[in-house]
């Protein structure tokens, strides 16, 4: 086992190495969820994931509004 200065000196290598993973996963996820939002609300902006959740949307929070043509066709 390393003892003293050689210790110190593993446990912050050790902690940067961890750091800079960490760092770098970070963006690769938000990338890849805003990546996956491809519908928006054409009312309020809000993005989502797939038409059903983009349909369920747009008749809980826009009742009043007309569904927009792309909704048309998909089951809730």
């Amino acid at each position: 086992m390393a003892r003293g200065q050689q210790k110190i000196q593993s446990q912050q290598k050790k902690a940067k190495k961890q750091a800079g993973q960490k760092k770098k996963q970070g963006h690769a996820q938000k990338a890849a969820a805003k990546a996956a939002l491809i519908y928006t609300c054409t009312v309020c902006r809000t993005q989502m994931p797939d038409p059903k959740t983009f349909k369920q949307h747009f008749e809980s929070k826009h009742p009043k509004t007309p569904l927009p043509p792309e909704l048309a066709d998909v089951q809730a």
